[in-house]
């Protein structure tokens, strides 16, 4: 679940850069300089969503997918802003539902990659499908755009989507827990390579 969703938080990020540079030379008639300010206040969201994160403990690592879902419909919500005030807020908003969710994933994931793997397979492989996404997301990106889609279509394509891949995730989530009761108990063993020694 959460090299899923890693991986997903990656390749939207990615995207997202794209999407509200192009975002705010359409919709909100600012150059290139002041597009990519909007950027820094969305990592400012970002960092503000991580400290907060920091307070989650390992255990409940997996209670903060719905701010995945709540990201994704946070985004929907841009084509509607224009005032300054409003789009800063909104994207400090998307910044902090990302930071929030991700930091946790990210803790899980290095955790049950090091308990399973190695830390130098679990860093890999979480590299590899971040990258594969992003290369993915981005080309969906450029498609969209070569058709000529207006760019508020193109931020309701998106939204959609990662609230949607989020909506999977959490029932996935629920469905390995209900084949295994005991699987959260697992979040915060000890051991090292456990899958690899198997093999």
């Amino acid at each position: 679940i959460s090299l899923a969703v890693t991986t997903l938080f990656w390749g939207a990020g990615a995207t997202l850069q794209f999407i509200v540079i192009e975002w705010g030379a359409q919709q909100l008639g600012y150059r290139l300089d002041q597009a990519s300010i909007l950027m820094g206040v969305a990592a400012l969201g970002t960092i503000v969503g991580a400290y907060l994160a920091g307070k989650v403990p390992l255990k409940k690592a997996l209670s903060v997918l719905p701010m995945g879902v709540a990201m994704g419909l946070v985004v929907l919500l841009m084509p509607f802003v224009k005032s300054t005030w409003a789009v800063h807020s909104l994207l400090l908003l998307i910044g902090a539902t990302s930071g929030f969710f991700v930091v946790p994933m990210n803790a899980l994931l290095q955790h049950r990659g090091h308990v399973l793997l190695s830390a130098g397979h679990s860093i890999a492989v979480q590299n590899f499908n971040e990258q594969l996404n992003i290369l993915f997301m981005l080309s969906l990106y450029s498609l969209l755009l070569w058709l000529r889609l207006p760019i508020n279509v193109i931020i309701m394509i998106f939204g959609l989507l990662v609230a949607t891949m989020m909506l999977v995730f959490i029932y996935w989530n629920k469905q390995n827990h209900k084949r295994d009761p005991l699987l959260s108990q697992c979040i915060g063993e000890e051991g090292h390579g456990k899958a690899l020694q198997e093999c």
